[in-house]
Order: C-alpha cells, then sequence, then structure tokens
C-alpha cells in the first residue's frame, strides 16, 4: 500500500493487531511500577500507617514528618550533611569515570587486538561475574592495606574500578563495529588510542550509558568501603550516613527515618535510568548480538 511503512510484526502506526500486545503487556508494565510506587509512598506514611496491622500498600494521610526527622537528626550531628554528600558524589564521579575509562579500552583491546591470553583475560573477567562482593571483602582489604590506602578516598574507589558486567556488555558491542572500519582507520594513519577515542567511543555510547548506570548504583548505596575500610567519621558516604541515621533513631521514628532515607537515596538512581533509558535498551537489544 503507498504510504504504509513498516511489517506487520513491526508497523510504523497504530494498528489493531497490536491490542492483544497491550493486553499483555500493560499489566505487567503497572505490576513492575508497583515497587517504585510503595518506595514513595512509604516515606511519606506517619508512624500509624507505617505499623499498621495488616500494612497498607499506599499512603492513606501523607506526612513530611519522616523528612523533618531525618533533618533534624542531621543538623545535631557532629558533621554536616552536606560532608557525606560531597563524598558520595566525588567518589561516585571518579568510579563512574575510571570504571568507564577502562571498561571501554579493555573492551577495544579483547575486541579487536589480536595478543596472546586474550581469550584468557577475557574467562577471567566472565569468572569474576560469579563472586559476590562478600565473597571478596577480606581479599579486598588485604590489598587495599597493603598498599596503604586505608582510611583514604582510594579505599572506596578502588574496589569498585573493576566492572566485569560493563566490561562484558561494551565487549559485546564493541564486537558489531565492523573490523573494515578499524582497518580503514588505521591505513589512514590512525594510532590505536585515535581508532578508540573517534571510532570506537562514539559507536558504543549507548553502552558506555549503561555501563554507567551500572557504576552508580553499584557506588552510590556501597557500604562496604566506609564499614570495613573507613576509619574517620568524615571520609564516609552518605549511604553509611543514612543507615547510621536510621538506626541511631528509636524504633518508631527510626523506619520512619529509614523510608525517607532510602527515597533520597533511590531518586538519584531513577533520574538517571531515566535519562539514559534510550541507550540502556539498545544495549540490551545489541549485547548479544554479533
Amino acid at each position: 500500500m503507498a504510504g504504509y511503512k513498516g511489517n506487520g510484526i513491526n508497523p510504523s502506526h497504530f494498528d489493531r493487531g497490536q491490542i492483544k500486545i497491550y493486553i499483555i503487556l500493560l499489566p505487567l508494565a503497572i505490576f513492575m511500577l508497583f515497587p517504585l510506587v510503595f518506595i514513595f509512598c512509604h516515606a511519606f506514611k506517619p508512624a500509624t500507617e507505617l505499623f499498621a496491622f495488616p500494612p497498607k500498600f499506599y499512603v492513606v494521610n501523607p506526612t513530611l514528618g519522616n523528612f523533618s526527622a531525618m533533618f533534624k537528626s542531621a543538623a545535631n550531628a557532629g558533621i554536616p550533611m552536606s560532608k557525606y554528600v560531597f563524598n558520595s558524589i566525588l567518589v561516585t564521579f571518579v568510579v563512574c569515570f575510571a570504571g568507564i575509562v577502562i571498561s571501554t579500552m579493555a573492551a577495544f583491546a579483547l575486541s579487536k587486538m589480536k595478543f596472546k591470553l586474550r581469550g584468557v583475560v577475557f574467562q577471567i573477567n566472565q569468572a569474576a561475574l560469579m563472586f559476590v562482593a562478600a565473597a571478596v571483602l577480606i581479599p579486598r582489604y588485604l590489598i587495599i592495606s597493603g598498599l596503604g590506602m586505608v582510611d583514604t578516598y582510594w579505599a572506596h574507589i578502588l574496589p569498585l574500578i573493576a566492572m566485569p558486567v560493563s566490561l562484558f556488555l561494551i565487549k559485546q558491542f564493541v564486537d558489531g563495529v565492523p573490523d573494515a572500519l578499524i582497518e580503514a582507520a588505521s591505513i589512514d594513519g590512525a594510532s590505536p588510542f585515535r581508532i578508540y577515542r573517534s571510532v570506537i567511543l562514539p559507536l558504543v555510547k549507548p553502552a558506555i550509558a549503561t555501563g554507567i548506570i551500572l557504576a552508580f548504583q553499584q557506588c552510590w548505596g556501597y557500604l562496604d568501603s566506609s564499614n570495613n575500610f573507613i576509619n574517620t567519621e568524615s571520609k564516609k558516604t552518605l549511604a553509611f550516613y543514612m543507615n547510621t541515621l536510621a538506626n541511631a533513631n528509636n524504633m518508631v521514628q527510626g523506619q520512619g527515618v529509614a523510608a525517607a532515607a532510602s527515597l533520597i537515596m533511590f531518586i538519584p538512581n531513577l533520574i538517571l535510568f531515566i535519562y539514559l533509558q534510550k541507550d540502556v535498551m539498545n544495549t540490551m537489544a545489541h549485547s548479544g548480538i554479533k
């Protein structure tokens, strides 16, 4: 038909045949929104609703009391809350930037360069995916202590720079870059670093966006470094402070503070994902395609 674009599977405009797809997907989408709605509602519940039985999913009488109690406790603390915010922003920025640089360089080398043990290095990265943070906590401490980084910002940063998941996703994306493009740039006299900077990076932006989200989520709420590697209170992160702030209050008030703190810690993750979600979807669509 003239003017019709697309095909029967994926038409360019709404088609009645898509109704059955919406009937299946809309309930799933609404169901997946429930945790987000609960986090927001829970933060605004008064104490009577926080401890109500049976528990209530939605907030009936919203209040800002939980946030007031949280900021009041923060105001009475010896170290201002802004210091913890600064620490978290600094550590998260350095981890995201350094982690992406290392992951993209490693992905480029493992995908497009020929060298001995290339397959072994990639298999080591795959094996690293099996280890949870708790399993490597003692080796991490021994390494950080041996390097003299205990009670420094590097104790926050160093354990999180290596990102096996990010490297895997970015490498799968780099695998899809045509070798002919790399060869043409090399013939024109481009150095490997120039190829990496001018050819690879622009073509793997969706994977980089996904890596940023993964690094941010891992670092923003990370508690182990503040709990185990940092002794000076002023060098600890916002996630640690929010956790101790909720526990420092009495049981009733502490639940409200914990709910408010959870929402505050969650909002940056949500904003970042919404901003980069298009690139994330592109990465997931291409990560298994060679």
